[in-house]
Formats: C-alpha cells, structure tokens, sequence
C-alpha cells in the first residue's frame, strides 16, 4: 500500500544540498533545477562530473564544493538529496540528516529515504507528479513518457482561461467552488 502524501515544495525557497558529483548528482541537479531554476543548490563531492561544472557556470544560484562529504555540509539546508556510489557515505548522510531532522532521500536506497523524487510530466503550470513507492523509477519515467504525448499543448491555455473565470466569480469559497466545478464537469 503507497501511504506517501504527495507534495509540491516551492524548492526556490529552500537551500537544497545534493551530495554526490557523478551521475547520479548530475541526473539530480539537472531535475531540481528543471523545475526551479533558481533553487539554491549546493553539491558537494570530492570529484565533481564536467556537465555540473558547466550546469553551475549557467546557475548562479549552484554552489560547487569539492571535497568529501562532513556533517558541517548539512548547516543551514533544508533539504538533502545524497547520490553516491558509496553506501558508507550515503548512509552517514542519511544519519547525520536524520539527528538534525533535515529530510532527506538516498538515490536507488528506499529504506533510507524519507521522501522520493517523482517523475514529473510539464505542460505549461500544470505539473504532474508520478510515484510507484520507490517500486520502479524506470516504470515512473515511462509512464511519464506516456502522459507528456497524449496531454494537448493547449492545456495552458485552458488553466489561463479557468484563472480568468475564477477571478471574476462572485460569492464565497462555497459558491465559487460549486461554479468551478460546473464549468470543468465536462473533462470527466
């Protein structure tokens, strides 16, 4: 049974801490900042891949720093994403994390993960989110594919229309609700 809450954080108001500079961390940092580009980032890493290093040249909000990972990395951030291919580090990570009470998600380790990175399908401001409980990333990414085909391009342009509706409504919450739900009873 998936039990996770699904959310949306507005990750330009955090300061988000990724550790690890291969792959993984590249795969991680190029996602955080495809949804918000201006996220404060910080990577850490003892070697640090050539595609962050031009990704960080391009962000000025991306701080790199190259050397190995320390608790004192964890001061002041919010959030951590940790993606090396050392179980031992990803797993201190995971610890040092959890005895500040920082959230955090351990790529390809489940158990150690207090939330996980969705795949995401983008059409203008509609954004959604796809889980499968840390079960199959690869299943999420292609069912993503899926989504991003079929969904028309012109759904912002009905969002843009729906915001301009709901802004004129008159009445309570109640009152506009009920209207709204009218108005959209034929995407069903």
């Amino acid at each position: 049974m998936n039990t996770l809450f699904p959310i949306f954080v507005k990750a330009e108001k955090l300061h988000i801490l990724i550790v690890g500079g291969g792959y993984v961390g590249l795969e991680k940092l190029t996602a955080l900042l495809g949804n918000a580009p201006d996220t404060r980032t910080t990577l850490v890493a003892p070697e640090i891949r050539d595609e962050i290093r031009d990704i960080a040249r391009q962000s000025p909000n991306v701080q790199l720093v190259e050397e190995p990972y320390t608790p004192a990395h964890l001061d002041d951030k919010d959030l951590v994403i940790v993606g090396t291919n050392d179980k031992a580090v990803n797993r201190q990570v995971q610890a040092d994390c959890k005895a500040r009470r920082i959230l955090v998600n351990v790529a390809d380790t489940p158990d150690l993960c207090d939330f996980y990175l969705s795949s995401v399908v983008k059409k203008g401001d509609l954004k959604i989110a796809i889980s499968t409980n840390g079960k199959s990333p690869t299943f999420a990414k292609r069912f993503r594919e899926v989504l991003e085909e079929i969904l028309p391009d012109s759904l912002q342009e009905t969002l843009d229309n729906l915001t301009a509706i709901r802004n004129q409504l008159k009445g309570d919450f109640v009152q506009k609700m009920e209207k709204l739900n009218e108005i959209t009873k034929v995407l069903r």
